[in-house]
């Protein structure tokens, strides 16, 4: 077996990949034997996994082939050199195409957290919460398998890599799959070490086992399908079976952050975040469809990350070292950082391209609709790297909201800011059977509840703590409709929706003259620049007044229902934080 590995503690990586029952690991042999380069492999710096490291301005390998056709009387059958890993492409652009098989998505149904005692009292179980129990000894059983089909293959990869820029708080991961594009993945998303963190890296907090490409015995407990996505906290290792969709490696990461960060006082937070020329730091939290990625892309200011962080008493930190963007429709005019970042060293999960041209279709949704792009975050020109920055001045939270009667924009208390935390709200336009679109609400608590391990009430009370600390406001930003509901209405433009977010980076917002809306209490401001006055409460775009309050009082009707699984949880000292955030909520 020859391990691809980016580290020279090679006897580290045997006993990760060690059987529990036979105790011992694999032979491991560092880069590629096939290239019979022996000499100078013995006098080499640490080879890195088989990843296009063209940001990576400290590796400097440079490997000739070894392959010499001198005679000309020799009739080659098959010369194969420097392919591209079977299964995947490189398109016109010089990135990697690859395809993730049967999923082209994220399976949280097949996802399950080893319930110890531990987990039995930290995590958050039963209605509502993402986490579906599992006992250690499946937990084994699955782990075991994983490690037998790895053991089994002519060759694995292996990355040794970090999770958040802030040092202190730094996480290290070693990632082993069975997969070349999964470690090139990694590689992108993961923080890069340099060489020298790479000779003092250690023992990794936390292993993931990627066999995605092996199924799981779907007659273990607990199992309902041949995929399987295990994380043990205790154990501090995570095993995929039966998937090999890339985004499960980085999400499962994102909700260990979520275990582990917290018990430090740290807040993990699934948000985009950027800064101004002045140090100014936005917090943007929004669920998909809700603009997070393009407005918190902004030429202006310099972009910290698009997806995962944490906030701590040092700042704000990038979890990651790169972004997965989504592709679908992707085109050079509306987003041309995402299409100038697609070149050598991106990975492309479930395009469609020309096989003879290479160019890549974005619109063609026959794969999946999610298409996707991972990419170093360095391949972003207005990425501030390191990605950390000063505590947050605003936090805003992002709603496409399809009944369209959310304001365009409203200033929140501390109290209306957990309240709509914990609720994140969205409205997705869904077909009905015969073919009438409907606004149908989606709430995910803390704008990411797949990902979160412990009671969403827990991360607000600290989300509240820091923005009171560290005097950061709150906003309710909708992007979604103005005029009347999906089909009546028309959405927001996006230009009016910058100018809205400019005046909130840029202070102008604070200074505004406020009113306040019915039912939900909102405090909506009277006038900005650029943007027309009408617009900014939504009584007076209707032209229906009678049916702009029904469908207020219908979707005050539907916060109130989502959140009476949250309203029995005790918050503060004496549950008074309780009381507060309830009475922020829409009152019907």
């Amino acid at each position: 077996m020859v391990l691809y590995y980016m580290q020279t503690d090679t006897d580290g990586c045997s006993a990760s990949l060690a059987s529990l029952t036979r105790e011992t690991g694999p032979k491991v042999v560092r880069g590629d034997p096939a290239r019979k380069g022996e000499a100078a492999a013995k006098t080499a710096p640490a080879a890195a996994p088989p990843a296009p490291q063209p940001h990576h301005h400290h590796h400097h390998h440079h490997v000739a082939p070894t392959i010499s056709v001198s005679d000309s009387s020799l009739k080659f059958t098959h010369v194969l050199y420097n392919l591209s890993p079977g299964g995947s492409f490189i398109t016109a652009t010089g990135a990697l195409a690859t395809l993730s098989g049967a999923k082209t998505g994220r399976s949280p149904r097949d996802k399950r957290i080893v319930k110890d005692e531990a987990a039995a009292q930290e995590l958050w179980w039963g209605k509502g919460s993402p986490n579906i129990e599992m006992d250690e000894h499946t937990f084994l059983t699955n782990r075991e398998r994983a490690v037998d089909y790895l053991n089994s293959l002519d060759k694995v990869f292996v990355n040794d890599q970090f999770l958040n820029w802030d040092p202190e708080n730094r996480i290290k991961v070693r990632i082993i799959s069975a997969r070349a594009y999964h470690s090139l993945f990694m590689h992108n998303m993961c923080i890069r070490p340099t060489e020298e963190e790479l000779e003092s890296f250690g023992t990794p907090d936390f292993t993931i086992y990627n066999a995605g490409k092996f199924p799981c015995n779907r007659y273990t407990h607990y199992m309902t399908s041949s995929t399987s996505v295990d994380i043990n906290l205790g154990r501090r290792e995570m095993v995929i079976l039966g998937t090999q969709y890339a985004g499960e490696m980085k999400k499962g990461l994102f909700g260990v952050m979520h275990y582990l960060m917290p018990k430090r006082r740290i807040l993990s937070l699934h948000s985009g975040c950027n800064m101004g020329r002045d140090g100014d730091v936005a917090l943007f939290f929004g669920l998909s469809g809700t603009g997070k990625t393009t407005l918190s892309t902004d030429h202006n200011r310099l972009l910290i990350g698009d997806d995962e962080h944490c906030w701590s008493d040092n700042g704000v930190s990038n979890i990651e070292g790169g972004c997965y963007a989504k592709c679908i429709d992707l085109s050079r005019e509306k987003e041309p950082d995402i299409w100038n970042a697609i070149k050598f060293g991106t990975v492309l999960e479930n395009v469609v391209f020309d096989e003879h041209t290479r160019e890549v279709d974005y619109t063609d949704k026959s794969v999946t609709e999610n298409t996707r792009a991972a990419y170093p975050i360095e391949y972003i020109p207005n990425a501030k790297i390191p990605c950390v920055g000063p505590h947050p001045k605003n936090v805003i939270l992002l709603a496409c909201d399809a009944f369209g009667v959310l304001p365009p924009v409203s200033k929140l208390n501390l109290a209306q800011t957990m309240y709509h935390f914990i609720s994140g709200y969205t409205a997705l336009v869904a077909g009905t059977e015969d073919g009438i679109k409907e606004p149908q609400a989606t709430f995910s608590a803390c704008f990411g509840a797949a990902f979160i391990m412990l009671h969403p009430t827990k991360y607000a009370a600290m989300l509240a703590e820091k923005m009171q600390t560290y005097g950061a406001t709150g906003w309710l930003v909708n992007t979604g409709w103005s005029g009347g509901r999906y089909g009546v209405g028309k959405r927001i433009k996006l230009p009016y929706t910058r100018k809205i977010i400019d005046a909130i980076h840029s202070g102008e917002l604070l200074t505004a003259n406020y009113q306040k809306t019915e039912v939900f209490g909102l405090e909506i401001p009277t006038a900005i620049e650029g943007v027309p006055s009408e617009i900014l409460d939504p009584i007076n775009t209707w032209t229906d007044k009678a049916a702009y309050k029904e469908t207020l009082l219908k979707l005050a009707g539907l916060f109130g229902k989502n959140f009476e699984v949250f309203a029995s949880y005790k918050i503060g000292e004496d549950s008074t934080l309780t009381e507060e955030i309830l009475a922020a909520g829409p009152k019907v």
